[in-house]
């Protein structure tokens, strides 16, 4: 099993709309480095952290886990939609999806400034200076140190 991170902005797609459906598509990803990702190393079962960006706090707001294996993103093939990609092959290969589903929200938002603060946090993806990917592995470490921080 796998941990990951993953960022949404809660005013496009927050936790609190993923508990209410209990189970959607992770699309939109516009990155090589994150398609790979999901195409190679994503697998059901694995576990993530729902980490809300662009808002006040930005942070880890819960957990929730993978449902699927990367398929097509459907987006990428509809022009109405602001992922549609018009250099998309048909077969669907440049621009992959997940499922995601059981989210569980934390009491708090863990911010990114108490992330960096922590000794066994400071060194996750999301700390690092730049760091813009939408996706981002996360070691059982610091898988563990922040469901610690969360109690």
């Amino acid at each position: 099993m796998a941990y990951w991170l993953m960022k949404s902005e809660p005013d496009v797609y927050g936790i609190d709309d993923l508990i209410k459906e209990g189970k959607n598509m992770w699309e939109g990803c516009r990155n090589y480095t994150v398609r790979n990702f999901l195409r190679d190393k994503f697998a059901p079962g694995d576990e993530a952290f729902f980490y809300h960006s662009n808002s006040v706090p930005s942070g880890i707001v819960g957990t929730m886990k993978i449902a699927s294996l990367a398929y097509p993103d459907p987006t990428q093939f509809d022009s109405k939609s602001e992922y549609f990609d018009p250099k998309s092959p048909l077969d669907g290969t440049r621009w992959l999806a997940i499922d995601v589903y059981e989210a569980k929200k934390f009491s708090r938002i863990l911010p990114l400034s108490e992330l960096k603060e922590n000794p066994t946090t400071s060194g996750m993806a999301v700390c690092m200076r730049g760091q813009r990917l939408s996706i981002m592995p996360v070691t059982t470490d610091e898988w563990q140190a922040v469901l610690a921080l969360a109690e």
